[in-house]
Parts: structure tokens; sequence; C-alpha cells
């Protein structure tokens, strides 16, 4: 009997290229060579001392099980607090959601505030997964281009004449972004968000790269509208990427189904990396030192990657990415970085991650891991391309 089994046209996405780099790049790491790892945003740190002593406690003595879907008390009121503290806002713990995760984040904010064949609104640049959940859920991404004029932001005048051409049901920003780093100002996020609401658009702000901001402010959409959905993780500034631990805070209306379908498709984020996780509020003092270290990597790339032939690079306000044009050197980035991580050892992702129509001319670098190695990439990347 013939079998006429296949996959999903829903599972059809794109590869995410940054970790087809990373497996590239550990192959060559297992038959022993020194491997420069620029091509995933994961902090070098390891998690800080407060949460895991908060975690060996809770080991030592704990029991791990369920928890509600919403996550523990403890953790969303210490969300609650950050928000009091960092931005002065008031937010109910009611409305902290905590996830597995901001992938999952997503994943909930897709579901309950869309139905299918709503279209959703991203920039290009952009982070793929986005893309590929909303594709994978039946929903359609508007990808816009955005580019020097508007550094590199989605403006509420473009947001309209998209809305005009045909109906958009969701907009989601990352400020600051990934792959290139760049921020919003206060101004020209709050025209966007208000600009959502009139035209009665969720707006999806992902804030996972706060507390990252070098050069400029950082600001929550919260501070604009009630209705704007936030997401946010442990996983960028606290250092706790493998914990899977995130965060929402929702719009009233979609509090209850949100946390209905998490009952359903996660039942709890898990019960270790919630307790550990309400302990990342303390060790301010420590990712602060952290930090202090990425923005001494990153003036190593801003000066290191000129120097080597990068002529145009994106600003860099925040999180910890460099997004570079690849032009002078080649016009397939993708083929660029596997011949830069054959002959130099150097990972890093080829800009058709994040852009379908221009990557092909650029490349992310990130920053994140240790100085030494920075500057050794910067060395070896002048030596390649001399």
């Amino acid at each position: 009997m013939q079998n006429n089994l296949k996959a999903s046209r829903r599972s059809g996405v794109d590869a995410f290229l940054a970790m087809d780099v990373m497996s590239a790049a550990n192959k060559l790491e297992a038959e022993g060579h020194q491997i420069l790892h620029m091509e995933l945003g994961q902090p070098g740190a390891p998690a800080p001392k407060p949460v895991l002593e908060a975690a060996r406690r809770m080991l030592e003595d704990g029991r791990l099980g369920y928890t509600e879907a919403m996550g523990i008390p403890d953790l969303r009121t210490a969300i609650s607090g950050y928000y009091k503290r960092h931005f002065a806002i008031d937010v109910p713990e009611s409305r902290v959601m905590i996830t597995t995760g901001s992938s999952a984040g997503f994943n909930l904010a897709f579901l309950a505030g869309f139905d299918a064949g709503d279209r959703i609104a991203l920039t290009a640049p952009g982070y793929p997964a986005y893309r590929n959940i909303i594709k994978a859920l039946g929903l359609v991404p508007v990808e816009i281009e955005v580019g020097p004029d508007t550094r590199w932001s989605l403006t509420a005048e473009r947001l309209r004449e998209e809305h005009a051409k045909a109906p958009l049901k969701g907009v989601l920003i990352a400020s600051p972004a990934n792959p290139t780093g760049t921020m919003m100002t206060p101004d020209a996020l709050r025209s966007l968000v208000e600009a959502c609401d009139e035209l009665g658009i969720w707006f999806i702000s992902d804030e996972i790269y706060h507390g990252l901001a070098f050069s400029m402010e950082e600001e929550t959409a919260l501070r604009f509208s009630q209705n704007a959905i936030i997401i946010n993780s442990f996983s960028k500034y606290y250092c706790m990427t493998g914990w899977r631990i995130g965060w929402m805070v929702l719009p009233e209306a979609l509090v209850r189904p949100v946390e209905r379908i998490a009952q359903s498709l996660y039942i709890s984020p898990p019960a270790l990396s919630q307790v550990a996780a309400a302990a990342a509020f303390d060790a301010t003092e420590e990712l602060e030192v952290i930090k202090q270290g990425y923005a001494r990597n990153r003036e190593i790339l801003l000066s290191g990657l000129p120097a080597a032939g990068f002529e145009e690079l994106l600003p860099v306000d925040g999180a910890f990415y460099v997004y570079a044009n690849t032009r002078r050197f080649s016009n397939d980035s993708k083929e660029f970085c596997q011949k830069m991580l054959q002959e130099t050892h150097i990972a890093a992702t080829p800009g058709a991650d994040f852009d379908l129509v221009r990557g092909a001319g650029y490349m992310r670098f990130s920053f994140a891991g240790p100085t030494d190695h920075m500057q050794l990439a910067m060395d070896r990347l002048k030596d390649w391309l001399r």
C-alpha cells in the first residue's frame, strides 16, 4: 500500500539560518578548531548568582510540580514591581502572564488575538521566527521594508499606507531590534502605538532586549496604550536563555483568553525557572557589570568592522548585534558567511535570515561573547579581508 502521509503545508517555514550556522560551527569545534561564536544572540555569561542560589534551594527543598498557568504569584509580583521601578507605571499582577520563554509569548499572542488569515505587519530586516510562527499558525506576515530614512524603524505614516492597501489586524515591533540593535525613539514609538489604537490594530511590543540600551533611552509601549501586548524575557539581559522563561503584560480583554490557551498548550511554565527568575531582579549589580562588557564589545566591533572594510553598519543603539553591509565583499552573504567560517573560524549569521529581499547583502554579528573573542575576531577579519 502506498503511503501518502506527508508534512503539513504550514510546516513549510524557512530554516532558521543562525541555528544552521551554529551546527556547522559546532562540527568544526568538535574537530578541535577554536570557533569565535558570533552567530547567536546568547549571553556569554551564566545566570547571575541570586538566580543560581534560588534554583539550588528549590532543588534541595522544594517540590517541582505544576503551577498556575499564569505563573507563580512571587514572580508576577516581581515583574509588576519592575515596571514601577523602571518606568513608574502601575501594572496589575492580574495582567502579568509568565511564559515558557518569549517564544511561547508570541504563540499565545498570535492565537489569542488573531484568526486564520489575519495580516500582521513586521519590519524587514527583522527576527525570522516572527515570520515563521505567523505562517505556521495560518496567519499572514506582511513584511514592510525599513531603511535609513526612518532609522530602520516603522513609522505611523508607513503603517497607515499599508493598512489602506489591505487591512492589518496586528503590528509586531522590537526595540531594541534584532538583527540591527536599532531602537525607536519614545516619540516614534508613541506615534506608532497611537496609530494602532486609532486603526483598531493590535500592537505587539517585543521588549526582550530591554536593559541592553547603550546610546538612547528605552521605553515600553505600556506608556502609550493599555491595549499593547508586551512580550519580554529573562533570556537576554538576565542571561537565562536555557531556562526558557519569559513574560507578557496583557490587555484586560486578552487575559482570560491567553490563560485558557496556555492551560492546554503548556499547562504551566517550568516551576524551577519561575522560582529562579524571581531572584533575577536582585542581581542588578552583577548584570550591569555584564552589560559593561557588552558595551566594550560594541566599541570593539564599531571600530574593528570598518577597519576590516565593512563600510555600512546600521545604528547599534541596544541589544548585542551589529548588522553590516557585505556588498563590498559579496552579494551572497550566505556564501560569504560559510566561507568566513571555514577560513577564519568566525561564525556569524547571513542577512537572508532577517530580510528576504535585501538580506543577501548583509550579515549579523553578535557581540554577546567574551571580550577577548571579539577582539580576536576583528583581528582575524582584518587579516582575512586585507
